[in-house]
């Protein structure tokens, strides 16, 4: 009898301690549920619930137009190639470079010096804005720009317009060098810009 009753007492007390054991873990489960990151401080946040935040957002968001995009997400304008004249080069760059950025290098002639070449440069960006071409000005030498067209059909009529300033040397666009004085254009047959000869 008392060794059933040193059992039973032993019993209770290992079911008791089972019992403490099991209500604090569940106790612990829901703390750790409740500190998920929908429940964290901003400031405590780490990469990955930032990330979970952030799809949380975009979640039910619209899509942006394509005209929105970033350049590399844009889809590309169909092209229809029967309406392009491939006798001219001008108008490819203008069909196919349309809504894409495109570079264009300019470099002014040996003989002026920094500080007329920097003028020289402001004048032709601001030349072209009121004609509305938009284009960005890098400089990456003191005689040399990079104009960035973030509409790059608007490129070829800005190449035209500076092939005509008697201040140019020549522009590279799409890997062409374009010279003002057309005698260095061997390799350009089929440019389409006139120079007069009071400007050579």
């Amino acid at each position: 009898m008392l060794r059933n009753n040193f059992n039973m007492k032993i019993k209770l007390i290992l079911y008791s301690i089972l019992l403490i054991v099991t209500v604090t873990s569940a106790n612990n489960s829901n703390e750790n549920k409740k500190k998920s990151w929908r429940d964290k401080d901003i400031r405590d946040m780490n990469d990955a619930d930032m990330e979970h935040l952030l799809d949380q957002w975009e979640e039910n968001e619209e899509p942006l137009p394509p005209d929105e995009l970033p350049e590399y997400l844009r889809p590309s304008p169909k092209i229809d190639l029967s309406k392009i004249d491939v006798s001219n080069p001008d108008n490819v760059i203008k069909m196919t470079k349309k809504g894409k950025g495109v570079m264009m290098f300019v470099d002014v002639r040996e003989d002026l010096s920094e500080e007329e070449a920097g003028i020289i440069m402001r004048i032709w960006q601001t030349s072209l804005q009121n004609n509305h071409i938009i284009a960005e000005r890098y400089s990456i030498e003191p005689k040399r720009s990079v104009f960035l067209f973030r509409e790059g059909s608007q490129a070829v009529d800005a190449k035209n317009y500076l092939l005509e300033q008697p201040e140019l040397s020549h522009v590279t666009l799409e890997g062409q060098t374009y010279y003002r004085d057309k005698s260095k254009n061997q390799g350009n047959k089929k440019t389409n810009h006139k120079v007069k000869k009071s400007e050579l």
